[in-house]
């Protein structure tokens, strides 16, 4: 099963509070006890509540009952889950979110995705190539995109979820979902989908998640009504708290090179990237946001010394990738505008 690189988590047997709510609620609606990505960010009850929040009420409960009549299916918002993951160079949330195409029944679509192969169906092609499309804010795919703005938060707060899911899973937990590596073989990630059949296939009332949150808000104007916008609003300010962890100096190089950051990986010679001796703190999230799967031992040995724990490493790492989402969701925000504005010209 996966395992913690760099922080012992706090698992459901000893939650207690919030934490153990959002437990209940993750094995009652995910049915998944104890997704790993999300355990990571236990340390830190605010954060561990938000990330699941966001991912419940946009994978989870985006669809019908969230937005009326013709809304979004459980497969449309996993391929926009598995492009995004694809993009950000995430084995572990590919992965897993194939089995959850199986899961939804969508058999062949798993295989065919995990293989590097585009959907059959044309519409399922174009959500795969959007979400995959997320991570470069010049992609021409992001100038359409391929669902009505009914679909918008769903679509959106899925991608966004995932591009801070993939980052705290690169950074914090190891690849593997099963032990040896057995999703490898086709009939286990079939095995795997079937026994999660029911729960994907259940509704999820939107909003339960909320009642988790402190004095939910609104949220950015692409979800405004719903409670993606909310939990998005929550995970934002709980992951921009680790920005305290850096002095001035780190916090500005860290923003600076994000916001010029045109979604390509960076070179295995980072000439940007800080020194590990000097400045560990800034290289960290630096990593976090833009390359989390090169954060090494030393990285983390570094900077997390005393006074600092696990919940400040979670913390660091989460402002890393936020400020990455930050980034990407500004490019979606201004696409989703101007696309809705040319339709209603």
């Amino acid at each position: 099963m996966a395992t913690y690189r760099y922080t012992d988590p706090v698992l459901a047997k000893s939650a207690t509070g919030r934490t153990a709510d959002a437990y209940a609620q993750m094995a009652e609606d995910f049915g998944i006890a104890e997704p790993a990505p999300l355990v990571a960010l236990s340390p830190a009850p605010e954060l561990f509540t938000a990330a699941w929040a966001l991912l419940r009420e946009s994978l989870l409960a985006g669809g019908d009952e969230a937005f009326g009549s013709g809304g979004t299916t459980r497969s449309d918002r996993e391929l926009v889950a598995v492009g995004v993951s694809l993009a950000n160079r995430c084995p572990f949330c590919v992965s897993a979110h194939t089995m959850m195409l199986h899961a939804t029944g969508d058999h062949r679509v798993a295989e065919r995705v995990l293989r590097g192969e585009q959907p059959e169906d044309p519409a399922q092609a174009r959500l795969l190539a959007w979400g995959k499309a997320t991570r470069t804010p010049q992609a021409p795919e992001l100038a359409a995109p391929p669902f009505p703005r009914a679909h918008a938060p769903a679509h959106i707060g899925t991608a966004l979820t995932f591009h801070f899911i993939n980052r705290v899973a690169s950074s914090l937990i190891t690849e593997k979902i099963l032990p040896c590596n057995a999703q490898r073989f086709r009939a286990v990630r079939s095995i795997g989908g079937r026994t999660l059949q029911k729960t994907v296939r259940r509704s999820c009332t939107p909003g339960d998640s909320l009642a988790l949150l402190d004095d939910p808000q609104p949220g950015p104007a692409w979800a405004a009504g719903t409670p993606i916008g909310s939990a998005y609003a929550a995970l934002r300010d709980a992951a921009r708290r680790g920005a305290g962890l850096l002095d001035e100096a780190d916090r500005e190089l860290v923003e600076a090179t994000v916001s010029a950051w045109d979604g390509e990986h960076p070179p295995l010679s980072w000439q940007a990237l800080p020194d590990r001796t000097s400045r560990p703190g800034a290289r960290l999230a630096l990593l976090a946001a833009l390359a989390p799967y090169r954060i090494t031992d030393e990285d983390v040995a570094a900077w997390k010394k005393p006074p600092f724990s696990d919940h400040c490493l979670v913390h660091l790492i989460s402002f890393g990738a936020f400020a990455a989402v930050d980034r990407i969701e500004t490019v979606l925000a201004a696409q989703h505008s101007a696309h809705h504005a040319r339709e209603a010209s």
